[in-house]
């Protein structure tokens, strides 16, 4: 039983196109090494304002309607009330906490929208009883938008790592 050319092209052309739907269909959206990058900065500028207890130039680094919630469930809502909770934060229980990075992993969920996942180490906290707790490690849940060619954060939850 011969196939005539037309039903074989067709055949062919229908595989190439289920080839090509499912390529594409598991492919992130288009975004550039820069915009990569331009997270990473934010990220470390974050950490850098932490680290100076600069509430103000922490807070830059967020969208006006931004939502952070911290390791203890404090919901802070827009960049008045994140510079404000930061520096309460700061007078309080963390003047002498400090910040470093570990880990950072960027997942584009479309070409203006990605959400980071940074693991950071966090030491000189200070309990409720005014004590100093041990060094640990905290995860954030970052979502970044990027809004006329600059990224920022528009959502931060953040959540201590447990050890075992």
């Amino acid at each position: 039983m011969t196939r005539s050319p037309m039903i074989k092209f067709l055949a062919a052309s229908g595989f190439c196109l289920l080839i090509c739907y499912a390529v594409a269909g598991n492919t992130q959206s288009p975004t550039t090494h820069g915009d990569e990058e331009a997270i990473k900065k934010v990220i470390a500028g974050t950490t850098e304002a932490f680290n100076k207890h600069d509430a103000k130039a922490f807070a830059r680094f967020y969208t006006p309607d931004a939502e952070l919630v911290t390791v203890r469930g404090e919901r802070m809502k827009g960049v008045v009330e994140i510079e404000e909770g930061l520096a309460a934060i700061f007078a309080t229980r963390a003047t002498a906490a400090t910040l470093k990075t570990v880990d950072v992993s960027i997942r584009f969920i479309k070409p203006d929208v990605a959400v980071a996942h940074v693991t950071n180490e966090m030491s000189g906290v200070i309990n409720t009883e005014g004590q100093k707790i041990p060094s640990h490690r905290e995860l954030s849940i970052r979502v970044l938008v990027k809004d006329k060619g600059i990224w920022r954060v528009t959502a931060f939850h953040n959540t201590i790592i447990s050890t075992p």
